[in-house]
């Protein structure tokens, strides 16, 4: 650490009142070169250490051992700011000394239990069908109201869908049309309300529901289905089998961390279950870092997808990301080769596709793909008859005549990839990633315990990863330099 200049971050804001702050040099050093030894270590396993281990008395040069929640108040205070620049210019040195290649990046995720309640979900959909119900039970009250309210030649406005801000000015119009006053209304066991405090009540009770609702759907957002009341960072995904074969639905992040010759080169936290959305963003944060895109981004098959590929035609990045029928297409030859694929009909001459009984397949427009960010289409077409198709219990599962949908696009990348990945290049980086990418997740979450997540809500957690990369980068990089000594 002394190659780089710790000095430049900004230091912690001085008390007036109090002791003197502690030295953040020396802390910083400490709390580094603590995450470096144990992967993931809390602010009291620091303290004790201060106390104890010769190494972590010499960093502090004579200084008594700071308090725990001196630790943990700059953690959270002051490497939170600073945890991600401190990141690169440790990568900056360590990549300067070992020339460590940025142009093959090797990607994984991997989910982390996150530090909240298993039963706490809250579903977005549920809230919507809620909230749509409380709609209809909002006209049937004002309907209500309205029959009560017809000597007086009023009647108040129903809707399919009400605002929040509309009810409330629909219960204080009713509140002065019935001469009702909510804080001197009959409460309690034994007393008999009035069929106007009745309705209020009710109307009231479905105003505090669709607030509930409102908060609920705004904390989703529009890209998550869930999230934990615990942690609303968390997101509920599918966790691994455990040993007893069960399948965990648990709050959960998705870590992300690209792998150049054994060190973290990038890393990210998403709230998304699928790796698809996660490639993109992970990108634009190496490209941040280093102010450059990776040549050879190579990653498994939960990344390989049309906004993907595009991503990768637009900013000149080689394709090596598996797509989800990679395997099938490689190793089982039955369906390969199936003739009734429609990848595999024959073409004639005015380029319309020709079925195994050697029918024409006629087009009949295009689809937008729901949710491609690229406006992804889908070509429909329909063979002109199956009628008394000998090939018809293998070809169409249907009734009707048979219909393909066919990306062109799509399928030319599909065949670019298949020809990236099953080169000599190609096998040598698959191979590396499962030995590089994955092996970073196995020195991380088992050879180091770090199975769980300790902080809560998705800053605390890219803090948590950020400290644990430094550590994992210093430590690789400290494992290299003795290995170097022994041979010489």
């Amino acid at each position: 650490m002394s190659h780089i200049d710790l000095n430049k971050y900004p230091a912690a804001e001085e008390s007036r009142t109090g002791r003197p702050k502690y030295d953040c040099i020396k802390l910083m050093k400490v709390i580094l070169f603590a995450f470096m030894e144990h992967g993931y270590i809390s602010a009291r396993e620091i303290r004790k250490l201060c106390k104890t281990d010769i190494r972590f008395l010499w960093l502090l040069d004579g200084t008594p051992a700071p308090s725990h929640m001196t630790i943990a108040n700059f953690i959270k205070k002051h490497m939170k700011e600073i945890v991600r620049v401190l990141f690169m210019d440790i990568n900056r040195y360590i990549f300067e000394k070992e020339a460590v290649d940025l142009n093959h990046l090797y990607i994984d995720g991997s989910k982390i239990i996150a530090n909240a309640n298993r039963y706490s979900w809250v579903w977005k959909k549920s809230c919507i069908t809620n909230r749509d119900k409380t709609f209809v039970k909002i006209t049937e009250i004002l309907n209500e109201m309205n029959a009560g309210l017809e000597t007086q030649g009023v009647k108040l406005g129903t809707r399919s869908a009400y605002a929040i801000e509309y009810v409330e000015l629909l219960l204080e119009k009713y509140i002065s049309l019935v001469a009702l006053a909510p804080e001197k209304v009959i409460r309690g066991r034994g007393h008999r309300k009035s069929n106007e405090q009745r309705q209020y009540d009710r109307l009231k009770e479905c105003l505090d529901r669709l607030k509930k609702y409102a908060k609920q759907i705004q904390i989703c957002g529009e890209q998550r289905n869930s999230y934990s009341k615990t942690d609303n960072g968390a997101s509920f995904m599918r966790i691994k089998r455990d040993y007893m074969g069960n399948d965990q639905l648990l709050p959960a992040y998705n870590l992300q961390l690209g792998i150049c010759d054994e060190y973290i080169a990038v890393y990210d936290v998403k709230q998304f279950a699928s790796d698809m959305e996660c490639f993109q963003p992970l990108m634009e944060r190496f490209f941040s870092q280093y102010e450059r895109y990776p040549e050879y981004p190579v990653a498994d098959a939960g990344y390989g997808s049309y906004n993907n590929y595009l991503y990768c035609e637009e900013h000149r990045i080689q394709k090596f990301m598996k797509f989800p029928t990679f395997e099938k297409e490689t190793k089982d030859s039955a369906y390969r080769e199936n003739p009734f694929r429609a990848v595999n009909f024959a073409i004639d001459e005015n380029g319309d596709m020709i079925c195994p009984n050697g029918k024409k397949f006629r087009f009949c427009g295009k689809r937008a793909v729901k949710g491609n960010q690229y406006g992804r289409e889908e070509e429909i077409f329909q063979c002109e008859d199956c009628t008394g198709c000998p090939y018809r219990e293998k070809c169409c599962k249907g009734e009707g005549n048979r219909t393909v949908r066919v990306n062109v696009e799509l399928t030319k990348f599909h065949e670019e990839v298949l020809s990236n990945l099953n080169c000599i290049h190609g096998a040598l980086l698959r191979m590396n990633r499962s030995i590089q990418a994955e092996g970073s997740f196995g020195g991380i979450k088992w050879n180091r315990s770090y199975t769980r997540a300790r902080r809560r809500g998705l800053d605390g957690l890219l803090l948590e990863i950020g400290l644990i990369s430094c550590g994992f980068n210093l430590h690789k990089y400290h494992l290299r330099k003795q290995k170097t000594r022994k041979v010489a």
